[in-house]
């Protein structure tokens, strides 16, 4: 390997691991690998898919809920698209979560519900690309493929001190996670190299004190550390506004739209309103007696801020809009609406205790 000692940094870090390796409900422990235990590619996947974009943090409770609901692939398969996308809302890019089901049904339909360890065969799944491809391989069937996520990229970038920009970037240092990718405990390599990232090499104030690479290090040699990985800047994100109508009959029912499978916020529900934009459409969805609330919900998406204003209206309780589902007082789950529905809801809510709704006559 270029610019580095001869001792070899793939058995260092992996003897690292074996004492320090986070507890993962969806991981099999060092240990239990050692001793035969095998991954379960299911819960592979299905880590992998929900941690894109989030934390370990964020994704633990709603793992557990998934593999308590539909412990199988085949549970998954089965299941109805709209309980799926109710215990996935507050994940976010819910496009997931739509190929999420993709997958699991092709995986039963076309593969007798096994994943297939071919890297290529994977690939050609819904919803999985190159990196998920990579780790399914590696994590769960021990294949020699190089998984690169936002920790590998970050201890790769101080290991040989790269200050090429990401993204740009990011093939120099595939290629030199690439040079240090094992043939032998591939997936236990490609796991501590993410856990280093995650616990020593922090984006802030890295732990380089106590790195298993600390002596390879080129990035702590040259004192760069602290301002690797380099990024090209981001451009401002753009505002959009919108206005969310929110209305419940006298019988507690409350009224809510599906949103096109295709899309942001694709296949949830959600409250009615216009496109968001530099200046929504003031029409309401429907005739009422609207009172705006006070206030606005916030939300940032992945492209865009999002400013939405609310309305809310009380209806006669036989009212049952065009295109809305009256979903009855004890089958509404808030949790169960996108994050920025959620929000809406809250305040809504906190209004209304405030004694801000109105009766529609």
């Amino acid at each position: 390997m270029r610019d580095m000692p001869q001792a070899d940094p793939a058995a260092t870090l992996l003897s690292w691991y074996d004492t320090h390796a986070r507890d993962l409900p969806w991981r099999v422990p060092p240990q239990d690998r050692l001793a035969g235990v095998r991954p379960d590619p299911y819960r592979v996947w299905l880590s992998e898919v929900m941690l894109q974009q989030t934390t370990v943090a964020a994704v633990k409770d709603y793992f557990h809920r998934f593999t308590r609901r539909w412990p199988t692939v085949e549970a998954l398969a089965g299941a109805e698209d709209a309980d799926v996308m109710a215990e996935w809302a507050g994940l976010g890019y819910y496009a997931r979560a739509r190929n999420l089901l993709k997958c699991a049904r092709a995986v039963t339909r076309d593969h007798g519900g096994r994943f297939p360890e071919d890297h290529v065969a994977l690939l050609g799944l819904p919803g999985i690309g190159p990196y998920t491809a990579a780790a399914i391989a590696a994590i769960a069937f021990d294949h020699p493929e190089t998984v690169l996520d936002g920790n590998v990229e970050r201890v790769m970038a101080r290991l040989h001190d790269i200050h090429d920009p990401l993204p740009g970037a990011k093939e120099t240092l595939r290629a030199r996670a690439a040079e240090l990718t094992p043939r032998e405990r591939p997936g236990d390599h490609a796991q501590a190299v993410m856990d280093l990232g995650a616990t020593i090499c922090t984006p802030r104030a890295p732990a380089c004190g106590i790195c298993p690479w600390r002596d390879p290090c080129l990035a702590r040699a040259r004192g760069t550390a602290a301002i690797l990985p380099r990024k090209t800047p981001k451009r401002p994100k753009p505002t959009r506004y919108g206005i969310a109508y929110l209305a419940e009959r006298e019988d507690g029912a409350v009224l809510l739209e599906r949103r096109p499978d295709k899309g942001l916020l694709g296949g949830m529900l959600g409250w009615p309103g216009p496109e968001w934009g530099d200046a929504p459409d003031e029409t309401p969805p429907f005739e009422a007696d609207w009172r705006e609330l006070p206030g606005e919900v916030r939300h940032t998406f992945t492209h865009f801020h999002l400013v939405l204003r609310l309305r809310c209206a009380i209806l006669r309780a036989d009212a049952s809009p065009d295109g809305l589902e009256p979903i009855a007082r004890h089958e509404f789950r808030p949790q169960a609406l996108p994050t920025v529905m959620r929000k809406a809801h809250d305040l809504w809510r906190s209004a209304a205790a405030d004694g801000s709704r109105v009766r529609t006559d």
